[in-house]
């Protein structure tokens, strides 16, 4: 369910980056925003969502990690460990 949810979330930022594009060159046509004022704008969209990106990766593998604490589940670490003892 995790895994449909980001790849939702992925699809439609790129529905929205795609829309931006669209909407960017359009002005461009018409003389309204400058080329340049228009890539870099873009740049710093995609740098913003990357790193949103890391933000929401960090923040999946924390509640990731909490969970598996919180239901006592044992991690490879804690099988390695547990192979090691049994020699």
């Amino acid at each position: 369910m995790l895994k449909e949810l980001i790849y939702t979330g992925l699809g439609g930022a790129i529905l929205l980056k795609e829309k931006v594009e669209k909407e960017l060159e359009v002005l461009q046509k018409e003389g309204k925003i400058k080329t340049d004022d228009m890539k870099s704008f873009l740049e710093s969209l995609e740098s913003k969502g990357k790193d949103e990106e890391d933000a929401i990766k960090t923040k999946i593998k924390d509640i990731v990690k909490e969970l598996i604490d919180e239901l006592n589940i044992a991690t490879k670490d804690d099988l390695e460990k547990l192979k090691e003892e049994m020699k």
